[in-house]
């Protein structure tokens, strides 16, 4: 489980990725569920966004996740929508739907309703894609709806840092 990032940490980890995709010429696009825009957000705060972020969609409902992203419904029949088959399908498809260098998704249940006992509130999977596959953490935060969206855009940024190699700080 990550740190739950604050305030200025959003910034600091995308003046990180910013300056990290300008030395690599590297392109990101963005899939979000639960986190509604917040990474692309949290990009687009920082100058020079343009020459690193093509683009995001924030797919809430399964219908768009499907039509927009190329999640295959059984995916989601089997898995459900917060899984990390699907975290892993949003960020492909977004990816393949953008042409990015790299690929960030993000799904879960950031609450305060609408957990299970096999999927509580706090429930986040971030993946990354490029063009080597897919990688996905689980996560389960512990915090209001403001806290858990914040920690699970903070933990996309870090996954995209680390997958364009930058050491973790």
């Amino acid at each position: 489980m990550e740190d739950e990032p604050e305030g200025p940490a959003l910034e600091t980890l995308t003046a990180r990725l910013l300056e990290a995709c300008a030395e690599r010429g590297a392109t990101v696009a963005t899939a979000e569920s639960c986190t509604g825009g917040l990474v692309a957000h949290a990009i687009t705060e920082v100058a020079g966004a343009s020459a690193c972020l093509l683009g995001g969609v924030v797919a809430y409902s399964d219908e768009v996740k499907v039509t927009l992203l190329d999640v295959p419904r059984d995916v989601l029949a089997n898995h459900g929508a917060v899984s990390a088959q699907v975290a892993m399908a949003m960020a492909q498809g977004v990816r393949r739907r953008f042409g990015s260098d790299l690929a960030v998704a993000v799904t879960g249940i950031a609450g305060p309703s609408g957990g299970t006992a096999a999927k509580p509130v706090g429930l986040t999977y971030v993946a990354v894609a490029d063009a080597e596959g897919a990688t996905v953490r689980r996560h389960l935060w512990h915090g209001d709806r403001h806290v858990n969206k914040r920690a699970s855009a903070g933990a996309a940024l870090v996954m995209l840092l680390e997958r364009l190699g930058e050491p973790r700080r």
